[in-house]
């Protein structure tokens, strides 16, 4: 490592976070330099595996004076302390989505990280998806004329566990959440949710009452319109379409295969492989993409990392989806600005 590598301390080792640690390891600019976790047998293996010390205290993590910036990726109930924890240290923080399930959580701590002035990033990594971010530049530069409609298609291959569907916080929460970053990423100012779901065929969705299908229209304050798919199962393979429709023309993001390679017979023509099975392989190079701004924002150069106030932002978006498809009807928001990290 060079001294010029930042230190990150890594907090929590499950699926997502191994996928950071990774990321990190494989960063020329950043060290993995210390991983925690309450199950400890955890850590020390991601820290045997990708390098650090390994230990069951976060918050000694924090406060041990080794480390440049914290990489929250524990528990959704965790985030709103350590994130707490990270900034009164001075340490800038990438946190994973949701910032927390209860919107007066996050409300309580906006202050004390404003206050702070350390940077807080969170972790909607499909804007850095290089397909994704090639259309949002292209709608900004005016390439399909003023933006009408937003369709953003989000299927997942399979139904989570049952009991993480009743920890989640909902389809909206835990799933949609992503695509109310990415409807924002392109419409800042979204002023009005409608939403409906469904109970098709998840047993773990109608045991915690959530959904297992949804569709949610948004209504940007110029007028625009996004409308969002969701489900929790995919026969075809994950499902991560997008499409920018403007005055212009259209710009269009198709699935990622897992071969270029197609079939031509007397029985079939262009017989292609399935698609990508889950998101460690569709948004690989994304992880990848949103560690480099982490590291720049830490460094005090420009980064797109989304803020504290983008998680806020979706939550927001998420907490009225979940009201209008309980409730029916059409929810007003005010996200309380419009800025969007990036934007131009």
């Amino acid at each position: 490592m060079t001294r010029t590598s930042v230190r990150i301390g890594l907090i929590g080792t499950g699926r997502i976070g191994q996928v950071h640690a990774a990321a990190i390891a494989a960063n020329p600019h950043a060290e993995l330099t210390g991983v925690a976790d309450v199950f400890v047998d955890g850590a020390r293996a991601t820290a045997a595996r990708f390098g650090g010390i390994a230990t069951d205290n976060a918050e000694e993590l924090i406060a041990s004076g080794q480390l440049d910036a914290v990489l929250i990726a524990s528990p959704t109930p965790t985030h709103v302390d350590l994130i707490s924890a990270s900034v009164e240290a001075g340490l800038p923080v990438l946190c994973e989505k949701p910032i927390d399930l209860d919107i007066n959580r996050v409300d309580a701590l906006l202050p004390k990280v404003r206050a702070a002035g350390v940077p807080v990033a969170l972790g909607f990594n499909r804007r850095f998806d290089p397909a994704f971010a090639a259309v949002r530049a292209r709608v900004a530069a005016g390439e399909i004329g003023s933006l009408e409609q937003l369709i953003i298609i989000s299927r997942d291959p399979a139904a989570p566990p049952a009991d993480y569907v009743g920890v989640s916080g909902g389809i909206f929460r835990d799933m949609t959440i992503h695509d109310f970053d990415m409807a924002r990423f392109f419409l800042p100012d979204i002023v009005e949710v409608s939403a409906t779901g469904s109970q098709l065929f998840d047993d773990g969705a109608r045991a915690h009452g959530d959904f297992d299908t949804a569709v949610t229209t948004l209504r940007s304050s110029c007028g625009a319109i996004v409308s969002i798919t969701n489900s929790r199962h995919s026969a075809v393979g994950y499902d991560q379409r997008l499409e920018a429709f403007g005055a212009t023309g259209m710009l269009q993001v198709a699935n990622a295969p897992t071969s270029l390679v197609s079939l031509s017979t007397a029985a079939a023509v262009e017989a292609k492989p399935p698609y990508q099975d889950f998101f460690l392989e569709r948004y690989a190079e994304a992880y990848a993409a949103e560690l480099d701004a982490f590291i720049a924002l830490v460094r005090g150069e420009k980064s797109d990392s989304p803020t504290y106030e983008d998680g806020r932002a979706a939550l927001l978006l998420a907490d009225a989806a979940q009201r209008s498809a309980t409730g029916g009807g059409t929810v007003a928001v005010d996200l309380g600005f419009s800025a969007v990290a990036g934007a131009a």
